[in-house]
Order: structure tokens, then sequence, then C-alpha cells
């Protein structure tokens, strides 16, 4: 059963180092249980949790932030990395949140959370990753292994700093038919792909700066390794793979963050790259479960 929800949350603008952030806040504050906080995927929103949000706030204060260049967030000209996310996000929780949360965040959205919940352990109680992006160390290794694959990767990065060519790409990937031909492509259940989904994704790209952020993806500095984060951090950690993700091989990721931080929670479930959205209500569950048992 798929848990909708077709009124917006309406949200706040905070002001964080000149730019204005848009962030929702719903539920009360529990005192028992921690607050959650929600990060958003690449080229997502705090839209993107909406189907989360309208249950999880019977149970906790949920807030969700859009992280700068994205969604309702300010987008301006700079070099966005892990770091920067990280900083956003850490100053938010102080800020405005004012305790430790939870952090919850899907694909790149994970990526920026792990980096909170290692290098500023003292605003995270626990995190959870729903196919979250980032490498491992060796995983750089492997595709260097292949020297054919490293130069075309090497030229097609080198054509992309070209601002005409990331340009021209990002005007391509963000026509609505190519949005939704891509959520095909990750989804596994096509009817979660709804008019609205692909709404949501394509609004934020007509916003100033939009095509700079994207650009900036193929000039960033690759960030911190995940075994390395992870070798940091001590918080309780919950795994949520999409099994039919067809940018990673979950099990196999799923396997290297065991490796690196045995004592963690992880499920495998039958959705693609964002779970969260596909199959809501079972996600929710799951998140629901984990964060009363670890708040005990």
């Amino acid at each position: 059963m798929q848990v909708t929800s077709t009124t917006s949350i309406s949200g706040n603008y905070w002001q964080w180092q000149g730019h204005s952030i848009y962030y929702v806040k719903a539920g009360q504050d529990q005192g028992d249980k921690p607050p959650l906080l929600l990060v958003h995927g690449f080229g997502a929103s705090t839209d993107h949790w909406r189907k989360n949000i309208t249950q999880l706030q019977q149970k906790f204060q949920v807030w969700a932030i859009d992280l700068l260049g994205f969604g309702r967030s300010h987008k301006p000209n700079l070099q966005y990395s892990g770091s920067l996310w990280r900083d956003q996000l850490h100053d938010f929780i102080t800020e405005v949140i004012g305790q430790p949360v939870v952090l919850a965040g899907n694909s790149l959205g994970g990526y920026a959370s792990l980096c909170v919940a290692a290098q500023k352990a003292e605003s995270a109680v626990g995190l959870i990753l729903i196919n979250s992006a980032g490498p491992f160390s060796d995983s750089e290794q492997k595709v260097q292994k292949n020297s054919l694959q490293k130069l075309i990767g090497n030229i097609t990065r080198s054509v992309l700093l070209q601002p005409w060519a990331s340009y021209l790409l990002f005007q391509y990937v963000r026509r609505k038919s190519i949005i939704r031909k891509t959520l095909k492509q990750v989804y596994l259940d096509h009817s979660a792909i709804t008019d609205r989904l692909v709404e949501d994704i394509y609004r934020p790209s007509c916003d100033p700066g939009a095509p700079q952020v994207f650009a900036s993806v193929f000039k960033s500095p690759q960030g911190e390794k995940i075994d390395v984060l992870l070798q940091q951090m001590q918080c309780p950690l919950l795994l949520l793979w999409g099994e039919g993700d067809p940018w990673m091989n979950t099990r196999e990721k799923g396997g290297k963050f065991r490796q690196y931080y045995p004592n963690l929670v992880e499920y495998y479930l039958q959705a693609g790259h964002c779970p969260h959205d596909e199959i809501p209500e079972q996600v929710n569950n799951l998140i629901e479960s984990w964060v009363v048992s670890v708040s005990d």
C-alpha cells in the first residue's frame, strides 16, 4: 500500500553564510526520541520525503532540508562538496534544531549525512543510509585496473569541464521526458513515478544558478572515502538498500559497510534507488522501529 500525501508541507527559510536555505518541520518534540533530519539525493529536494514525513511525524519531530544548490535553496556558483554540505547540515542542527538528530539520507544526501555523523559527531545520535552514494578506497583501485575505461572516463570528464558541454548536458537531462525516463530506470514500481514527482525534480532546474550547480559536480574534488569516514564514526547505523538499484551493486556495497562497521543493522528491499519514495510505508516502519530501539 502506497502512503501518499497530496498536500505540501509548508516550509521556512534559514540564512546560512549569506544563502537562503529551505527546510520543513513537522510533528512535535517527543522528548524521549531524537528528531529526524531527512536529507535528499542529487537533483531532489524536501519534496521527495513527502510520503515519509506524513507518516513519521506521528511518532517523531521530523525535519527535512534542501541542500545548498538544490530544491528551493539558493544556488550560488560555488565548489560543491561533501564537506560543504556537512557544514551546512551541522550548522542547521546546531542553530535551528538545537539538539542532536538521527540523520536519514538518500544517495548524495546519505554521503553528506555520513560526513556529519563521522566528522561532526556531536550533531548525530544515529545514521540511516538509504542507497547511499560515495566510494570506498578500494573501489577506485578496481576502476584503475582497466586503463581504457580510465582513459575514456578522463576524456569524458575533461569535455564536461567545458561550460558549453555541461550546459548542453544539463539542458538535455532536465527535460521532463528525460527525467521520467531516468526515473523508470531507477524505480522498480513505475506507478510511483507521478507527474508531481517529475515536476518536483524539474522545477528547481529552472532556478538561476541551476546549470552552474550541475556543472560543479564534474569539477568537485572527490570527498573522503566511506571506509575512512566509518572509522571516525561511533553512532548506531541503519542501512536500507533498494536491491533493484541499477547504479550500484547493493549487496557488494553492503558487504563493504559491514567490513568497516560490523555493528550495523541492514535490510534489502524490493525497490530501486529511492526506496523511501517507492515503498514508503515499509521504509517508514523500518525507520520507526530502529530509531525506537536505539533510543531505549
